[in-house]
């Protein structure tokens, strides 16, 4: 994909479209490269993807001050308030992974951050993970996947009620989709959704889309450009 500024408008409906439609395909195909489809009831094996099918940019990018990052007020792993306000003044990457997730969930938090890694310590970004699975949200797991994930001290989850969450995917154009199945009579969630993350800027606007899978430099890139 290129990498090219999205006005609000006819050009916007486009970004929706590769958010959305892309990630209800995973329905007949299970793999496609943006939307996976997780069974958080067990740790499925990790569905293979080749390197060069990495995006070298952005899905999209909007200037300075166009497009404000909508807010919200959920709870991190620690009970603390959550919101973009709270990192008003520094730049933050909104994420959107299942906390039960043993498969690309993972794999995109390491990502993130190497991110975080390599950027000065005073520039560093918060990466804030929107929980997509509500089965999920207990904080004896988002703890656990800070120990075995080994999330760095940026990494805050976000969770809270079903209705609460599903306003703020719906902000953000992310698919999620429950698929339960029964097996001998334990209900198993299998949590299909949109991996996608956000960069949005130190004053609070959204600035670049990134669809999974995508590079640690490019993200990296973007946060520099942005300071």
């Amino acid at each position: 994909m290129q990498s090219s500024p999205v006005p609000a408008g006819p050009s916007l409906r486009r970004v929706r479209w590769l958010v959305w439609g892309i990630a209800l395909v995973i329905g007949a195909s299970a793999g496609v490269v943006i939307a996976v489809l997780h069974g958080s009831g067990s740790a499925a094996p990790a569905p293979s993807f080749s390197l060069g099918m990495e995006s070298s940019a952005a899905a999209a990018t909007w200037p300075a001050g166009e497009r404000r990052a909508p807010d919200f007020r959920l709870v991190d792993q620690a009970g603390a308030a959550v919101s973009l306000k709270r990192f008003r003044g520094r730049p933050v990457i909104l994420t959107f992974i299942d906390p039960l997730c043993r498969n690309l969930c993972p794999r995109e938090a390491q990502v993130l951050d190497q991110v975080v890694s390599k950027l000065p310590a005073g520039s560093r970004p918060a990466i804030v993970a929107v929980s997509v699975n509500v089965f999920a949200n207990a904080r004896r797991n988002l703890l656990t996947d800070v120990a075995k994930w080994r999330l760095t001290p940026q990494w805050h989850w976000a969770v809270g009620s079903t209705p609460s969450l599903q306003r703020v995917w719906r902000s953000y154009e992310i698919a999620v989709e429950d698929q339960p199945k029964t097996i001998t009579g334990v209900t198993v969630h299998n949590i299909v959704h949109t991996e996608a993350a956000y960069v949005i800027d130190a004053s609070g606007h959204q600035r670049a889309l990134f669809l999974w899978p995508f590079r640690t430099a490019d993200v990296a890139a973007v946060l520099k450009r942005i300071g």
